[in-house]
């Protein structure tokens, strides 16, 4: 090939030894560049040959260029055993890389250098985490002088409308005020002390150096040796002072420096773009738990006396752990912590911990197992728990059977996967939760298996009146649906026959059999914020001793197990106001889906399961419905585990109403009485009194008795004490003695008041 007047030659790329022409010096036309590969010089497109291990050749007068080759798979077809490959590309300018700057109105070029851009990213990373390190201190500050920090969760509280806990932050805000109040009042009195101290010091010490110079000299020794070793201190002092003044005052600022850049590193987040290569941590979301991921996490918590310990072990960590199994859509591993680290450090930091495994906080559990300062994790596959569980074996399996004492109803799976049965037998149950989040749901599948027991009788309050428990009508024998007083009023009436009931049970013969009988309220909290009152001025609703619904509660809590009278209640906000300490302890089943805050969740599930590592307040609102936290009683739970995580099986209203009609084939009519039938019959007190009172005067304590005897179905008497008796009779005109402490009545008086009325 020959070159033209507008091309150059072509470019032949050859041998290291045929570019020297066969002996040792290099052609006389053209310079060697070794190792450009890729590079060559020239601005015009042409072709060449490659021959396998040859050196890029080209002329002095070419420009730096880029060969931008085509063809490459036909050059990977080729046989490498090839002496010669062509190959064709356009030569292009390498692109410039130095930096532009102006200095001195005039325009340099730098070359650019990555080291050069290492260093300034390090010199700049240097002063952003110095200065967040100021920032904190500054932030911390200004709450320190402003009450930040309470006023932060006084308007967080006030947002979510939790009004125990906001009076609770509004007295220590107000606390904390009046005590910086009273240190500020204090400071001058601090100020004259310390100048009473200066002066007693300016005037005592010349009095003792002159009486400790009187001494010496009357000793036999100089009286100024006292005076010149006194100079002497004092020199020494000052030649201190002039030493610090030189040399550590101008150190300060740099020690300011270090710590601010200490606090910067412990507080502040240093932007991506800073973080130099080798430091940034890649996503290890979805990764498998590997036990050095498990030893980094738990190094990486911010536990001083943890990343110690782990740094002086000589396996790295690893002995903490025991062998990672798998346990259903994840898996489980117990940490053996070092001395001086406690569980509880740990459970507080369970959001850091599963962020540093590479998961979300829901899809990590920790736990409390028998052993001594170990905590237990389970971490789920990366998005299996946002999978459904499947249908509950009340839809699948039709022909299913219930026992109440020794069955269990499947209630859903554990984190594990594995099916959760629980056992019913004599034990009262609370749901709680927030809104909206399967807590009827839940409570429902419970009674929909034990509907498939006969012998179960059910009355059934649902203070919301939604419908979503209107599959029971036919089942229960009472049925109320609705928010109002009126429904509240009805649903305390259910409660205190069952209490009559059970009293009547309490009295049978020993040996006596009895139905179970299940008294079920939804919404329960509606009950005790109801303001009605009955005609004895007693309330139906609230929290007090006096209030009706709360005292039947009361009674079926400490009684009703021994006869099977039970009570289950589901509430969304399980506080003092909405439902007693009292209430809550008396369940021995206790559940909890999604709820707001630490301290709900204790009152929901207390202070055992909460301290053992439940956490239904770490659940995620609207996204974990039907997932609960229960207390354990009645479920089979791990050796030395206080609580369970359950993913409980969702029966919708359709599936739960074919349920129910399976359920009342296998039952006999049953007439389901509403609230206003309930609240039909009607009672006369005084015609009453005169149907159980004989001649002889009685107590107004055993007359009450004797009106249960009569009426046990009947609410008004179902809790009716002697004082209350009084004031009814009071109402009604009729006399009642009192000798001493006890309150009496002649049926004579109760005779003639009935005489009376009948004769007006």
């Amino acid at each position: 090939m020959s070159a033209t007047p507008d091309q150059p030659p072509p470019l032949r790329i050859v041998r290291g030894d045929q570019a020297r022409g066969g002996g040792d010096e290099p052609h006389p036309d053209r310079v060697q560049r070794p190792g450009l590969d890729g590079v060559i010089r020239n601005d015009w497109e042409r072709s060449g040959t490659l021959r396998p291990g040859a050196e890029r050749l080209a002329t002095d007068a070419e420009r730096a260029g880029v060969l931008e080759v085509r063809g490459d798979s036909e050059l990977a077809e080729r046989d490498p055993s090839d002496d010669v490959r062509e190959i064709e590309g356009r030569i292009v300018d390498r692109p410039d890389t130095s930096i532009a700057l102006r200095v001195a109105g005039r325009v340099a070029r730098l070359p650019r250098s990555e080291r050069l851009r290492l260093l300034g990213q390090a010199l700049l990373r240097e002063v952003w985490t110095t200065a967040q390190g100021g920032h904190s201190w500054a932030a911390r500050a200004w709450d320190a002088r402003t009450h930040g920090v309470y006023r932060r969760q006084i308007r967080a509280l006030d947002a979510m409308g939790d009004r125990a806990a906001l009076a609770e932050w509004l007295d220590r805000h107000n606390s904390h005020a009046n005590d910086r109040a009273r240190r500020a009042m204090d400071r001058p009195n601090i100020v004259v002390g310390i100048l009473k101290i200066l002066i007693i010091i300016v005037v005592v010490v010349p009095i003792l150096l002159l009486l400790t110079s009187l001494l010496v000299w009357w000793t036999g020794g100089q009286f100024a040796t006292v005076w010149i070793g006194a100079a002497a201190v004092l020199r020494f002092v000052f030649d201190v002072i002039d030493f610090m003044w030189h040399w550590v005052l101008p150190a300060v600022p740099c020690f300011l420096l270090v710590a601010m850049r200490r606090e910067g590193r412990r507080r502040g987040i240093t932007p991506a773009w800073l973080v130099p290569p080798s430091e940034r941590s890649r996503d290890t979301s979805g990764e498998p738990i590997t036990p050095s991921i498990v030893v980094t996490a738990l190094r990486d918590l911010g536990l001083a006396e943890l990343r110690k310990a782990i740094a002086k072990m000589g396996d790295a960590g690893a002995g903490m752990l025991s062998p990672i199994a798998i346990a259903g859509c994840g898996v489980e591993v117990d940490v053996s912590l070092p001395s001086g680290v406690s569980t509880d450090e740990v459970l507080k930091r369970r959001r850091k911990f599963a962020e540093n495994l590479g998961r979300h906080e829901h899809e990590v559990f920790l736990t409390i197992p028998p052993q001594p300062r170990t905590v237990r994790v389970w971490a789920a596959d990366s998005g299996a728990l946002d999978e459904p569980i499947g249908p509950s074996p009340l839809v699948t399996d039709p022909d299913a059977r219930s026992d109440y004492k020794s069955g269990r109803a499947p209630w859903g799976q554990d984190l594990r996967g594995d099916p959760v049965a629980i056992s019913l037998f004599q034990r009262h149950v609370l749901c709680t939760g927030l809104s909206n989040q399967g807590k009827t749901a839940a409570l429902r599948a419970l009674a929909l298996w034990l509907a498939k027991d006969p012998s179960v009788e059910f009355r059934i309050a649902d203070l919301k009146g939604f419908g979503d428990w209107s599959m029971f009508d036919g089942l229960a024998t009472v049925l109320i649906e609705g928010p109002t007083d009126e429904h509240v009023i009805a649903a305390t009436e259910m409660l205190e026959q069952g209490v009559a009931e059970m009293e009547r049970r309490i009295q049978a013969p020993a040996g006596t059999k009895f139905d179970p009988l299940l008294l079920i309220v939804d919404e329960a909290q509606v009950a005790f914020m109801c303001p009605e009152k009955d005609q004895t001025g007693r309330p139906y609703g609230g929290t007090k001793a006096t209030s009706r619904y709360f005292r039947a509660v009361r009674k079926i809590h400490n009684q009703g197990r021994a006869v099977d009278v039970l009570l289950w209640q589901g509430t969304q906000d399980p506080t003092d106001q909405n439902l007693p300490k009292l209430v809550r302890e008396g369940a021995h089943i206790r559940a909890s889906l999604v709820v707001g805050t630490e301290e709900q969740a204790r009152m929901a599930l207390g202070d055992k399961a909460i301290d053992g590592g439940a956490a239904p307040h770490k659940l995620r609102q609207g996204l974990d419905k039907g997932v609960l936290v229960s207390n354990g009683e009645g479920l089979k739970l791990p050796p030395g585990q206080s609580s369970l995580t359950i993913r409980t099986h969702f029966v919708d209203g359709d599936e739960a109403a074919d349920v129910a009609d399976r359920a009342k084939a296998g039952r006999r009519g049953v007439r389901t009485l509403t609230a206003v039938e309930t609240l039909e019959e009607e009672r006369d007190l005084l015609a009453d009194l005169d149907e159980v009172l004989e001649a002889e005067r009685i107590k107004l304590s055993d007359a009450t008795a004797l009106l249960r005897e009569l009426a046990p179905t009947w609410p008004a008497y179902a809790s009716l004490t002697g004082a209350e008796l009084a004031r009814l009779l009071d109402a009604e005109g009729v006399r009642w003695t009192r000798t001493g402490n006890v309150m009496r009545l002649d049926p004579d008086d109760v005779r003639q008041a009935l005489e009376l009325r009948e004769g007006e």
